[in-house]
């Protein structure tokens, strides 16, 4: 079963459950402020999504705003009044597959995808249906997904609403009507998927895609919401050598493979994280394990194979890499970093900082938005985990941490700033006995500018 909390349009409050084959919305007895209809239909732009976070009767994006933070600043359903919540209204699904979306609620109108990446739309406040969207995906494509034929959610700009589809696709549809307006493929590989959920930036529709466990390169793209134009394209893994690289950061992160790599594909999807700083004009995701997952396999066991479970960080215009962290060199455990990225403005040590927060497999990883300078917090291992196999793990881990550098880049250019002992450190640190009430350790190290070197 998913679970959100979402906001019904004007100052209602808003549950909304994707659970089976139905969807339920249970409404706060204060009501809908502004009625389905009374607005242009999926009125989302550049400015309304600035404004997103004081824009408490709507769920714009994904992730409710660019920061993707998901928190609702309403109020009006609290503890004293929660059991006023009833059954206001509910629709049956077409399918009992998988369903993870998040809907969107615009001006008074549910939108939400299903498996099959179907799409929906709903006047939020009597269920009434308003359209449906099928895009027929073939169901014998259903084997090429490893987790079901699920569909994380949808993105709105300009009266349109995108999704991605199962077998490969980006459709864009009339917010109105439902009817596609465009429909591109978005790559050729047999095994592409997408159940992710696109974000739209400055009229340019990100999205990511699936497939990592069946022989893919993983990329993320960037299309024009108004024509279906592939505006750029990152590559999350480097292609065959001994073809021209796409451009310098490929050319730097082959070097960290070895073997025939690219003839398994390499991995690193991008299946889900996604996020957006308008301030520094900078887009980041998370990449996906490596393939084959055994590193002795894939590449020679040599390496830290980037961009392989990393958060990179790109030119919002231009696609062009800025800077990234690897999270986990030479994964080979399925410790994938493409858990939610979740932007803030914290106080850390009395200093402000940016930062990007995310719940990373192999802990809990708050880094710094303009550089990539990072810091971390991380959960102590349970007593389960400590016999001689995890033991050893930690050893190899921290010994692989030792002799490699995890990196971070400035936004400047193709600076590098190595973190070989931090990160052991932090490997290390992973060993603290749990305290008897389940607090956090800290393990805190920053990246000093004067440590950068330039990498041509």
């Amino acid at each position: 079963m998913k679970r959100a909390w979402l906001k019904a349009a004007g100052t209602g409050l808003s549950l909304v459950a994707v659970a089976g084959a139905a969807v339920v919305l249970l409404l706060s007895v204060i009501g809908l402020g502004q009625a389905a209809g009374s607005h242009p239909v999926a009125d989302v732009d550049a400015a309304r999504m600035m404004n997103a976070e004081r824009d408490a009767g709507n769920w714009l994006s994904y992730g409710r705003t660019y920061s993707e933070q998901r928190f609702s600043p309403l109020t009006k359903i609290t503890s004293d009044n929660a059991k006023q919540l009833g059954l206001a209204w509910f629709a049956d699904l077409d399918t009992n597959r998988g369903q993870q979306a998040t809907p969107l609620i615009i001006d008074g109108v549910m939108y939400v995808s299903t498996a099959w990446s179907m799409v929906k739309a709903y006047d939020a406040a009597t269920g009434k249906p308003l359209w449906s969207y099928d895009p027929e995906v073939p169901r014998e494509l259903g084997v090429k997904g490893c987790c079901d034929v699920v569909n994380r959610g949808v993105a709105a700009w300009n009266g349109k609403i995108y999704v991605g589809t199962f077998d490969g696709r980006l459709v864009a549809l009339d917010a109105k009507t439902g009817k596609p307006a465009w429909s591109v493929v978005t790559g050729d590989h047999k095994n592409l998927t997408i159940t992710g959920a696109p974000r739209v930036v400055k009229g340019r529709v990100i999205i990511g895609m699936s497939g990592g466990e069946y022989g893919i390169r993983g990329y993320i793209s960037a299309y024009d919401a108004e024509t279906g134009k592939l505006a750029w394209r990152f590559y999350t893994v480097p292609g065959d050598p001994s073809k021209p690289f796409e451009n310098k950061a490929m050319e730097m992160a082959a070097k960290t493979w070895s073997g025939e790599w690219w003839k398994l594909g390499g991995g690193g999807t991008t299946w889900d994280a996604i996020s957006y700083d308008p301030e520094l004009n900078l887009v980041y995701f998370g990449a996906g394990n490596g393939v084959e997952w055994a590193r002795n396999y894939r590449t020679a066991s040599k390496g830290d194979n980037l961009f392989t479970s990393s958060i990179v960080a790109l030119n919002a215009d231009t696609g062009e890499y800025v800077w990234h962290y690897q999270a986990t060199p030479g994964e080979e455990w399925d410790f994938d970093a493409v858990q939610q990225l979740i932007l803030a403005d914290l106080t850390i040590d009395g200093r402000p900082r940016k930062v990007i927060m995310q719940a990373n497999k192999n802990g809990f990883l708050c880094m710094s938005r303009p550089r990539g300078a990072w810091s971390r917090r991380t959960t102590p291992r349970p007593a389960s985990f400590s016999g001689p196999t995890i033991r050893k793990s930690r050893a190899r881990l921290a010994s692989r941490a030792a002799a490699t550098s995890s990196t971070a880049v400035s936004p400047r250019g193709m600076g590098r700033s190595t973190s070989a002992r931090s990160t052991a450190a932090w490997w290390r640190s992973m060993r603290r006995p749990a305290s008897p009430r389940g607090a956090w350790s800290l393990a805190t190290r920053r990246i000093s500018p004067s440590r950068e070197r330039r990498v041509s």
